[in-house]
Order: structure tokens, then sequence, then C-alpha cells
């Protein structure tokens, strides 16, 4: 994703453009420090462009009619 001059701001999991959404799927497994304050800084950067960001985990695609629910619902919003 670029911000309005150009720049490269992220790359997310999934982009939904057309509604300013960004879904990022969040393993299980556990980060290092450096890698969670630029993830971090990454969703702040996304969020002050006006975008939605949407973290998804494992238990999330293991009840897609919950999920698809909670999307709706911030698709809404």
């Amino acid at each position: 994703m670029l911000d309005s001059a150009g720049a490269f701001v992220a790359r997310v999991d999934l982009a939904l453009p057309e509604l300013r959404m960004a879904i990022e799927y969040e393993g299980d497994h556990h980060r290092d420090k450096a890698q969670w304050r630029k993830d971090l800084a990454r969703r702040r950067r996304l969020e002050a462009l006006g975008w939605t960001y949407v973290s998804v985990t494992q238990a999330d695609l293991d009840d897609p009619r919950a999920l698809l629910a909670d999307l709706r619902a911030a698709i809404g919003a």
C-alpha cells in the first residue's frame, strides 16, 4: 500500500482497497520484540491512512461463520 504521496506504507495479507480494509493473519508463533514493534507501527500507519485493520487467527479460520459476521460488522462500521 502507498500513501497519498506514493510512499510505501505496508504490504498486507489481504487488502480490500474499495473498503479500505486490511486483513492480516496472526500466526500462533511467538514473535520477537523487534518484529512485534514493527507490526504495531505498520498497523498505526495503516489506520492513520483511514484503513480498518482486522487481525485473524487460526481460531477465526476454524469458525468461518463467526469470522464472516465479524468482517461484515467491520465493513458496516
